[in-house]
């Protein structure tokens, strides 16, 4: 998958390291479960700033590392994540509003 490539190289780029690449439908067929369609996804972090959300709420490991889906819909490729910002707001810790925020909302 051309895109998989592509986000491997942002992931780098904006100093995340890649922890692990899932491939859903090999998984679900070592599991029994026929599923048709491709979807990877990525676990990915910055390692530093997990440090810094575990120090505060050790809670929160329950949603790292960030996950990014890649998949086929149709003709389009679709990337697929839900937003640090959105996901630390479930823990309320105001204090790590800014890790959140991060780099473009992208810090996990």
């Amino acid at each position: 998958m051309e895109a998989a490539v592509a986000l491997q190289a942002a992931v780098v780029a904006n100093h995340f390291g890649v922890m692990q690449i899932h491939n859903l439908k090999e998984t679900m067929a070592k599991k029994g479960v026929e599923f048709a369609r491709e979807c990877l996804i990525f676990d990915v972090c910055q390692a530093q700033q997990v440090k810094k959300v575990l120090d505060k709420n050790m809670s929160i490991s329950t949603v790292l590392p960030c996950q990014i889906s890649i998949y086929e819909e149709g003709s389009k490729t679709i990337l697929a994540t839900l937003k640090p910002t959105h996901l630390l707001a479930m823990f309320n810790t105001p204090q790590l509003e800014e890790v959140g925020a991060g780099s473009r909302g992208h810090d996990c």
